[in-house]
């Protein structure tokens, strides 16, 4: 019994966006661009984080 690459992909796509929310929430991007950027990556797993990645708040 394997675990399905689909359940594996779903885990972690799951922990980056964990990952994406708590680096930008420690950003120093201000509270309105935070919840912005929160939202995108909640409404649209795959996509948002790839845009985090590409354009959201940096350090």
């Amino acid at each position: 019994m394997g675990i399905e690459v689909g359940g594996i992909f779903g885990l972690l796509l799951l922990v980056a966006n964990v990952w994406a929310i708590v680096k930008t929430v420690q950003s120093g991007a201000s509270t309105g661009a935070k919840v912005f950027w929160i939202v995108l990556i909640l409404l649209l797993p795959l996509l948002g984080l790839i845009i985090w990645f590409l354009a959201g708040p940096k350090g």
